[in-house]
This record gives structure tokens, C-alpha cells and sequence, in this order.
């Protein structure tokens, strides 16, 4: 017997995130952002476990959305210059807003092409020969084809091929690590140990990543009342012991 697994594609994470407001009912001015980023890391989960790949565009909202969640645990919110406080969210929002903007007037767009699709023109083929010419930067008739044309058209497509070759690129890395698997870590830690100090952490593995993921999961066991923190000996280092 074989059976077949079907999930939903979207066309972008903007798509996805207006799906699961439009789904839950929610404000898109008050999003939940933890319950929102849990659907959309839930959402990314399944399409690894089918082997399809994520784009690299999933992979950056999601890293928003866990900045946006991270800033939103801290006890201390960023003010603007009149003393206001900023919520983290109001930039995910304003584009988020945007993207339902465009996305309602698709569907009038998709019906005009098909009805300019129905159309035929009868054009002028000179005059269509001269625009695609003139595109080509090339000064006189199309018909008139000649060496120095030619060079001109291939110098172009080589500066094209160029600029493309020396656009800089970003290389994104899939970590091997969770915040629920660091907070499993960080309790079972401390159930051979009293407490543990950070900066042991961060000495134990110093890599720039994982210390964000257990600074992250820290946050969260605070939140949820498991571990609790006392200030340590040293710039920026604190002890972690489990709640009584």
C-alpha cells in the first residue's frame, strides 16, 4: 500500500504568516508572536521532514520572527527619541499590511491578462523592429545586420553576465540546534549541578550561534518559571539555578 502526503505551498512567507492570521481570527495589529511563530516554525518542520527545500526567504522571517520574540521576552522595551515605547512587531506589521495590499488586486490583474490575452494587435513591423533595436542599442534597422552590430550586442550581454557574476551572494546555514532542545539541555544541566554560570556555557562551546540559542532558552525557562538568575563575578555573567 502507498499513501500520499499533501501540505499547502505558499508563494512567500508573507503568504504563509497572512494565512495563519486569516485562519485564527487575529488582529494583524496585535499578532501573538509567539503562537505565530510557533505555526510558522512548525509549518518549515514538515516541509524538511518531505524533503522539500525551504527558500532561503522562509529562513529569513523566521530569523525575525525569533528576533521579534526575543526582544518582546526581555523585561525592558526600546523607547524612541519622545520616550515611547517601540513595539518589535510594528515593522513586521507595516509589511505585512503591504503584502495584503498587493495580494488583493492580483486576482484583477490575472483577469485583465487573460482578457489582453484574448487580444490579438495588429502591430507595425517596422516600428516593432526599430523598439527592439533601440533596446539593443542599436542605432539603425534591425535588417541591417553587420560585424559591428554584433559586437555591440555581445558587449552588452557580456556587461550583463558580468554584473550578474559580481552580485554578492549570502550563504545561509541550516544549524543543528532548537530552542526547545537547548532548554532540555540547560535543565538537565542543572539537575547534576546546583547552579551554572554562563560564561561556563559559552566555554564549553563559544560558538556565536549556539550562545544565542541558550541565551534565548534561558529567557524562555524564566519566563515559564523553571530556572531563575543571580548576578555572577565577572562583565556580563550571571549564575542559573532552578526555580524553587
Amino acid at each position: 500500500m502507498s499513501y500520499e502526503i499533501k501540505i499547502p505551498l505558499f508563494e512567500g512567507p508573507f503568504d504563509l504568516l497572512l494565512f495563519f492570521i486569516e485562519r485564527d481570527e487575529l488582529d494583524i495589529m496585535d499578532i501573538p508572536i509567539s503562537e505565530i511563530t510557533n505555526d510558522f516554525f512548525e509549518y518549515i518542520s514538515d516541509l524538511e521532514k518531505m524533503n522539500i527545500e525551504v527558500a532561503s526567504e522562509f529562513i529569513v522571517v523566521a530569523a525575525t520572527l525569533m528576533r521579534i520574540k526575543s526582544r518582546m521576552l526581555l523585561p525592558r522595551l526600546s523607547v524612541d527619541e519622545e520616550g515611547n515605547e517601540i513595539d518589535p512587531r510594528e515593522e513586521l506589521v507595516e509589511h505585512l499590511i503591504e503584502y495584503k495590499k498587493y495580494k488583493s488586486v492580483i486576482d484583477d490583474f490575472s483577469k485583465l491578462e487573460e482578457y489582453r490575452q484574448e487580444k490579438v494587435s495588429r502591430g507595425n513591423l517596422f516600428s516593432e523592429l526599430n523598439v527592439i533595436g533601440e533596446r539593443a542599442k542599436v542605432e539603425t534597422e534591425l535588417q541591417d545586420i553587420d560585424l559591428y552590430k554584433l559586437l555591440v550586442v555581445f558587449k552588452n550581454a557580456i556587461d550583463k553576465y558580468n554584473v550578474e557574476q559580481n552580485k554578492p551572494k549570502h550563504e545561509i546555514y541550516n544549524y543543528p540546534y532548537t530552542i526547545p532542545e537547548q532548554k532540555k539541555f540547560i535543565i538537565n544541566l542543572l539537575k547534576s549541578k546546583s547552579k551554572v554560570a554562563f560564561s561556563k556555557l559559552i566555554e564549553e562551546n563559544p560558538l556565536k550561534i549556539l550562545v544565542i540559542y541558550n541565551f534565548l532558552a534561558i529567557l524562555e525557562l524564566i519566563q515559564d518559571a523553571k530556572i531563575k538568575l543571580s548576578i555572577g563575578n565577572g562583565l556580563n555573567n550571571f549564575w542559573i539555578s532552578k526555580a524553587k
